[in-house]
């Protein structure tokens, strides 16, 4: 299965499952699920890169316990609009995980997501440097997929 545009998810899934959002970074994966019927994206886990097989393996582990059907990874797209090596570096890793696992998967363009996530967490919340450390990629991955769901959602509103 390619790559799929995120308005084509929503027919490549069953209905009332769930999806996953990722937000890969350069030492973890922030990890965030949505409810069963796609209006609420919730920050999960908190996954330590080591080799992309063992990486896959945990992420197909939290897709099986959370009866998930698609991916949704957040796409860091530079502000003009085109794709550096940080993008490519997630398009293959998307690739890589169809190799492993035929699973729809789109991408959602995540400018500014993390600094976003941050301002937020200070804002908002208050939390320290360090407390913020362990917070900001998951929650960042919840603002990826909230981000992808409520695009979804407006879509389907005014289709």
């Amino acid at each position: 299965m390619p790559v799929l545009d995120l308005l084509d998810l929503s027919a490549a899934c069953p209905p009332n499952t769930a999806w996953m959002g990722l937000d890969l970074g350069e030492q973890t994966i922030g990890v965030a699920t949505s409810d069963t019927s796609r209006m609420i994206a919730s920050p999960l886990e908190l996954v330590r890169k080591s080799k992309f097989t063992q990486d896959a393996e945990q992420l197909f582990r939290l897709m099986a316990h959370r009866k998930v059907s698609g991916l949704v990874i957040g796409l860091p797209v530079n502000m003009d609009g085109t794709e550096g090596p940080r993008a490519q570096s997630c398009r293959a890793f998307a690739r890589n995980l169809i190799r492993l696992r035929d699973i729809p998967i789109a991408f959602w363009d995540e400018r500014l997501s993390t600094s976003a996530v941050e301002r937020f967490l200070i804002d908002e919340l208050d939390l320290s440097r360090k407390r913020r450390a362990g917070v900001v990629d998951r929650t960042a991955a919840a603002w990826i997929l909230q981000g992808a769901l409520d695009r979804v959602r407006d879509q389907a509103t005014w289709a």
